[in-house]
């Protein structure tokens, strides 16, 4: 386990750190893939019920990005990118991450168990675990391939909020995880391109630090070309329409473009204008995922009307 024993807490924690513990961000990525799984599923759902599942996941997602903070304290301290979350900046004790997020685990579980049903408040706890003791304690330290199998942890939201719709899972559920589990590594290793200092004084095996800068622009074109009959598959379906389909061959283009751009790339240009390339890519794959469900939402409106779906 971590040694963050040394972590200090010089002045009282503020509702601000508290908030912060949970990954407000990554938090809000989760809610709304959660909830356009909800929406776009064929079973309708009762307000109240939706609205309170989707806050039930949110404090799981919470609770997952808590655990992660006690975990990962020892090297946040060490990373730019990290060294001000709330606990290795010292304004939360590291036990009260850790009680955190496993009270509001079992609160959430629970209680979507309660506002729902059995299926998704078990998918919820495996998402929970799977972030907070597969990929956190297990895989981000010990292989290159954390961030492919770790990001099925990121990918189980649209399955829940499809759950808590229809009590199971479809090929549209699939696809919508598949979605984001493809989409993850090109994502994170265009970060990694430009941020490979910090997992390297960190001493995390990200792709770029143990194979080189080099071969993470491969992987990047890879996952790129293997992510885009994904999200065309994904809008063929149920949830997809003419509306989904163009949206999706558009940003899969561009995506494709910026992946390319990436591999052709050495590492003396990137260097003269600061990974400029890199950058515009790994902001354009955080509005790439947010447009794709969006477009899966638009979608669902315009059958309401008459107007969308095959």
């Amino acid at each position: 386990m971590s040694d963050i024993q040394g972590y200090s807490q010089p002045t009282e924690a503020q509702f601000g750190d508290y908030v912060a513990l949970l990954k407000p961000r990554v938090m809000s990525l989760v809610v709304f893939t959660a909830l356009v799984g909800l929406l776009v599923a064929p079973v309708g759902v009762h307000p109240v019920i939706g609205f309170a599942s989707i806050l039930f996941i949110a404090l799981g997602a919470g609770a997952s990005g808590a655990l992660n903070m006690w975990w990962d304290a020892d090297i946040d301290a060490v990373m730019r990118r990290t060294m001000g979350r709330p606990v290795p900046a010292g304004k939360v004790q590291a036990g009260e991450a850790l009680a955190v997020g496993l009270s509001l685990s079992g609160i959430a579980v629970v209680m979507l168990a309660l506002a729902s049903n059995l299926f998704a408040a078990g998918l919820l706890a495996f998402t929970i675990f799977f972030y907070a003791v597969v990929y956190s304690m297990w895989l981000k330290r010990s292989t290159p391939q954390n961030i492919v199998i770790g990001g099925a942890a990121g990918a189980f939201p649209p399955m829940i909020g499809w759950a808590v719709a229809t009590g199971g899972v479809s090929i549209e559920s699939v696809l919508m995880f598949m979605l984001i589990f493809m989409w993850t590594p090109p994502h994170f290793w265009a970060l990694a391109l430009f941020m490979k200092e910090d997992y390297h004084t960190a001493g995390v095996p990200m792709l770029t630090v143990t194979h080189g800068r080099k071969e993470t622009r491969r992987q990047i074109l890879i996952y790129t070309i293997l992510l885009a009959p994904i999200g065309i598959w994904a809008a063929l379906t149920s949830i997809g329409g003419p509306f989904t389909l163009a949206v999706t061959v558009v940003l899969n283009a561009i995506f494709l473009k910026g992946a390319w751009d990436i591999f052709r790339r050495d590492e003396t240009a990137a260097e003269a204008d600061k990974y400029l390339v890199e950058k515009k890519v790994f902001k354009f794959s955080l509005a790439y995922l947010f447009v794709h469900f969006t477009a899966f939402l638009v979608e669902a409106v315009l059958k309401t009307y008459g107007m969308g779906g095959w």
